[in-house]
């Protein structure tokens, strides 16, 4: 990039706003009516330099007016710009001479904007973003550079990689600036450079700064990362820069190169080492909005089963990634579910992601040809587990219980068992058993549920008494009791109507409550 503003004196400012935005103005008239005046450039981009606030703002779009004026009538040189320091050869034409100079002030503004991606208010870092933005798409309309590959169409890809290393800062949270770059990701040529862009950061960060990298950066990263809306539709027209004529081989148009780019720039991030809420937030969205657009999901394999081994809340929300990788990718995963049946444990119950592992455990369990012990061995587990959760929960772990039982009518013997006693030190269950092929839950019963039917909600009680009756075929609907919470639970008591009940008593009578006292007359109540 080239230098920036030329050293011309501070100049002291005491002017109005008004007076400035007519200051500029009358500078750009100037420089726009005659090459005579082109000096005055220098006075408008003095300006990006101010540190008052209104003056930085006046300045951004009297540059804006400025170089898309110039560039659409082809006053900045076109091709490899020579250096500013160099002597220009005397065979250039005072023409081309002007060009080159006005391309150094055109090069200058753009330095200034993207260090304005760090000014200290979000207002003129708004400003900037999108001037740099509308320069893209005026580069691409009126290109500087020579063509790459093709004449037809012209990406400014270099301009994009200054507005994306000014968005992924590494010592700063850009997210505000993120959100609103996400308006231009909509446009497809923009999404497809982006995505290429990014792996180039985070190359030239990693070389700069080695492993581990800041978490403000990756923080950014995953920001920028988790905006991209992927299409859905095979044919892209969307484009920032209008293309001149139709290339087959453009790869910005095609579906296949986006999902290509979208799998590496991932596979580039989560490589890195991620802090823990930052972990959990990649694993939130994998399922709906990472795997579905990658062009080889299967690649994200070693990944999850890594995510699942860690254990805790990570492990809950990785199951969501698995399931769309066996279902959806035949991935075979032979440990699952003992790894699954680990994962129950008191804590299950209090994690924030309760609903949606309980929901995918409702999935992964809802196989009729899974084996008897294993289905068994998770009823056993749950029921060892209800007796200290609290009654939000039982309203949902009691009906996900007699609903395990429904589909396996072999488990049936665990809730009709009348030999079974209902006591730790008798029951052949090994409740620290980690593989449930060795827990021996076929040999017990489901006494924990009978337990519950003098548990001290009414609710949880009336769900209990189902195990003393016929257990019917329906399942019952457990999905809008999954994120049942304690607060739900009380503010339904406390809307509950309850009757007048009609009470017949004697009053106390006398001091000691005793009757004929002699003290009743004086001290009656």
């Amino acid at each position: 990039m080239a230098a920036r503003i030329g050293k011309r004196g501070n100049r002291v400012r005491g002017k109005d706003g008004d007076s400035v935005r007519q200051e500029l103005d009358t500078k750009l008239g100037e420089v726009l009516q005659s090459r005579a005046n082109a000096n005055s450039v220098f006075d408008i981009l003095e300006y990006l330099e101010s540190e008052n606030e209104d003056e930085v703002l006046a300045a951004v779009r009297t540059c804006a007016k400025l170089f898309e004026s110039l560039l659409e009538k082809g006053e900045l040189y076109i091709g490899d710009l020579p250096a500013e320091e160099e002597s220009l050869p005397d065979s250039l034409s005072a023409e081309e001479k002007y060009k080159i100079w006005i391309r150094h002030r055109y090069n200058s503004c753009v330095s200034c904007l993207v260090e304005l991606l760090n000014a200290p208010t979000f207002q003129v870092q708004e400003l900037a973003l999108c001037m740099l933005m509308k320069f893209v798409r005026l580069e691409g309309k009126f290109p500087l550079e020579s063509a790459n590959w093709k004449d037809s169409y012209r990406f400014p890809r270099r301009l994009l990689k200054f507005v994306i290393d000014g968005l992924l800062q590494e010592d700063k949270d850009c997210s505000p600036l993120i959100t609103r770059f996400q308006e231009f990701l909509e446009y497809d040529d923009v999404r497809y450079y982006t995505m290429s862009v990014i792996n180039e950061r985070i190359a030239q960060v990693v070389q700069s700064t080695k492993e581990p990298l800041p978490s403000a950066f990756l923080n950014n990263v995953f920001g920028l990362l988790s905006s991209i809306n992927m299409p859905v539709n095979s044919e892209l027209s969307n484009f920032l820069i209008e293309q001149k004529e139709k290339v087959d081989d453009w790869k910005p148009a095609k579906l296949k190169e986006h999902k290509k780019a979208f799998e590496r720039v991932w596979m580039g991030f989560l490589k890195h080492k991620l802090s823990v809420s930052l972990y959990k937030k990649v694993l939130l969205i994998l399922h709906e909005s990472i795997l579905p657009h990658m062009s080889k999901p299967a690649l994200m394999i070693d990944f999850l089963t890594v995510a699942y081994d860690v254990g805790g809340a990570i492990s809950l929300l990785a199951l969501n990634g698995l399931f769309v990788l066996i279902h959806q990718h035949n991935l075979e995963y032979p440990d699952f579910y003992k790894k699954l049946y680990s994962l129950l444990d008191p804590s299950v119950f209090h994690v924030k992601y309760r609903a949606r592992f309980f929901h995918l455990a409702d999935l992964f369990l809802s196989s009729t040809h899974l084996p008897v012990y294993l289905v068994a061995a998770f009823a056993k587990r749950l029921s060892r587990l209800s007796l200290t959760a609290p009654p939000q929960v039982l309203m949902m772990i009691i009906p996900f219980i007699c609903n395990l039982i429904r589909r396996h009518p072999a488990c049936r013997p665990l809730i009709h068992r009348p030999t079974a006693e209902g006591d730790l030190a008798s029951d052949p269950f090994i409740m620290e058993e980690q593989d449930p092929a060795k827990c021996r839950a076929l040999e017990s019963s489901l006494w924990e549920l009978e337990a519950l039917q003098n548990h001290y909600y009414p609710n949880v009680v009336r769900a209990a008494n189902v195990i003393s009756r016929a257990l019917s075929t329906q399942e019952s609907d457990v999905s809008e009791l999954l994120e049942l919470s304690s607060y739900e639970l009380f503010e339904k008591e406390m809307k509950k109507k309850f009757h007048s009940v009609a009470l017949e008593f004697e009053p106390v009578q006398g001091l000691l409550g005793r009757k004929h006292d002699l003290t009743a007359d004086h001290f009656s109540l």
